[in-house]
């Protein structure tokens, strides 16, 4: 696995998190450690989402 796959599904995982956290628990990490649509959680929220689509690319492998 490459290097910036890694990193990709790291942004990922960090994304499903805050998701979850505000699902669950209306608790935006991000933003409470960042503050709220700073520039640093717009950085951060940019490239989770660059991440998202980067794995997209998972689907089009060969599992067997």
């Amino acid at each position: 696995m490459k290097i910036i796959d890694r990193i990709a599904l790291v942004l990922v995982i960090i994304g499903a998190i805050n998701w979850g956290l505000i699902g669950l628990f209306e608790f935006n990490l991000v933003d409470s450690i960042f503050g709220t649509m700073s520039v640093v959680s717009r950085i951060i929220y940019t490239l989770v989402g660059i991440s998202g689509l980067w794995t997209i690319r998972y689907f089009t492998y060969d599992h067997d």
